[in-house]
């Protein structure tokens, strides 16, 4: 399954490089956060979460195993509804414009979003495999 994602437009390589870009606007971000020590504690926060994104996903697609496949992907999508708290709390903090973190927010949705197709598809892969595996 999982290099069945891989080639799949928005489900693969597309992915792989559009996370890239999220954590450098997470930089951007953080860079431009005010240094005020709630900012920064945040920012941190935020900053861990959303570069982590794209690593777990460049593993994923190293995985072994379907499973182990899932489980990356999985992590990743911990770390994208991470990364989508801590911007919550920036902008409803008033810490930073919710304007200017608005197209993150959206970009962070729509990569959970593709996250969670991956791993609904990944897993109902695995479930009729096992399925098969049961009836031989």
């Amino acid at each position: 399954m999982k290099d069945e994602e891989k080639s799949e437009g928005r489900g693969g390589k597309d992915l792989a490089v559009r996370t890239k870009p999220y954590a450098l606007r997470a930089i951007k971000v953080f860079v431009a956060l005010p240094r005020k020590p709630e900012a920064r504690v945040l920012g941190k926060q935020f900053l861990r979460a959303a570069t982590s994104v794209g690593a777990h996903y460049r593993e994923a697609r190293r995985a072994k195993s379907d499973a182990d496949f899932v489980s990356k992907v999985e992590g990743a999508l911990q770390e994208l509804d991470e990364a989508e708290y801590w911007l919550e709390l920036l902008s409803e903090g008033g810490v930073f414009s919710a304007t200017r973190l608005a197209p993150l927010l959206i970009e962070t949705d729509e990569l959970i979003a593709i996250l969670v197709t991956i791993v609904k598809k990944a897993k109902g892969h695995r479930s009729r495999e096992d399925r098969r595996d049961k009836e031989t």
